[in-house]
């Protein structure tokens, strides 16, 4: 059964869906959003190939930014990434359907720690993302 804290969580996705071109031009899909976490996936496309057949860097680190913001909004507050990295151990190739999950590790009042891990359709792991984040007072709402 669902938490008051985990349907908040759901509202709030919903709520950054709604005006977020890129991960809609992604093509995101939600598969699953409670507090302090999300899983989304997506295909990577034939215009996210770079020159060496492989996906950009950067259409991996956008999937990992998203989940790690739908993540990290999770309780309503805007909040805002401080310190992010990646690394990849696997090349990302066309029309690979990409996972990833984003976890919370630690939280304070003002900051929050999550690993987010991107999976491709083989249960490969093809990038980790560590992100660091500040919440505002702002509310989204």
């Amino acid at each position: 059964m669902n938490n008051e804290k985990d349907i908040l969580a759901k509202k709030v996705v919903e709520r950054m869906l709604k005006t977020d071109e890129f991960s809609k031009w992604l093509g995101i899909e939600i598969i699953e959003i409670k507090e302090g976490y999300s899983k989304i996936k997506m295909t990577v496309r034939k215009e996210m190939i770079n020159g060496f057949g492989t996906a950009h860097g950067g259409i991996a680190f956008s999937l990992a930014d998203s989940a790690f913001a739908f993540a990290c909004n999770s309780d309503g507050k805007i909040t805002v990434a401080l310190d992010v990295s990646i690394s990849y151990p696997k090349a990302v190739k066309e029309y690979d359907e990409l996972i990833a999950e984003a976890k919370q590790v630690n939280k304070t009042n003002r900051t929050g720690l999550y690993l987010i891990e991107i999976k491709n359709q083989h249960n490969e792991l093809v990038a980790l993302f560590k992100g660091t984040c500040y919440k505002t007072e702002k509310s989204l709402f």
